[in-house]
């Protein structure tokens, strides 16, 4: 199935937009005295992290581990003396969370938030009867 050139042009506007408003790696090194990965992006963030922690790293030697080359794109790093490479958004994703975690951690969070107002709404379903029962499911004959 041949692409067509509308969608080749689409999907690279595409990624010249994510490419702009993406934080790309500018740099990437090994920092033997704290043992970890330090990657600094555009955006002034400066990320760190264990190379066991992160697959394809996770048997890597310091040694190993002094060497990093950066895509052109900055989205990614190749460690040629492992013949390894990171996608940076995925590495960012696993150690930031994704969207979906994150969205799930805040609303746990205010979950936990203790108002009067949500106290008083509490004794008041309370005093109805508490919350209703789960209505059972009939099980299949």
């Amino acid at each position: 199935m041949a692409i067509r050139d509308d969608e080749f042009e689409a999907a690279s506007r595409r990624a010249a937009d994510r490419l702009r408003t993406a934080a790309i790696a500018t740099s990437a090194r090994y920092d033997r005295r704290t043992g970890r990965i330090v990657i600094q992006l555009s955006s002034g963030l400066e990320v760190a992290f264990r190379p066991h922690d992160v697959q394809g790293l996770e048997n890597a030697k310091p040694d190993q581990l002094g060497k990093i080359q950066m895509t052109a794109s900055g989205l990614g790093m190749r460690f040629p003396q492992i013949n390894a490479e990171l996608y940076l958004p995925a590495v960012l994703e696993r150690f930031l969370g994704s969207k979906r975690w994150f969205a799930s951690e805040m609303g746990k969070m205010g979950g936990k938030a203790s108002t009067d107002a949500k106290a008083a709404a509490a004794r008041r379903n309370g005093r109805l009867g508490g919350r209703p029962k789960k209505a059972k499911q009939m099980q299949p004959a």
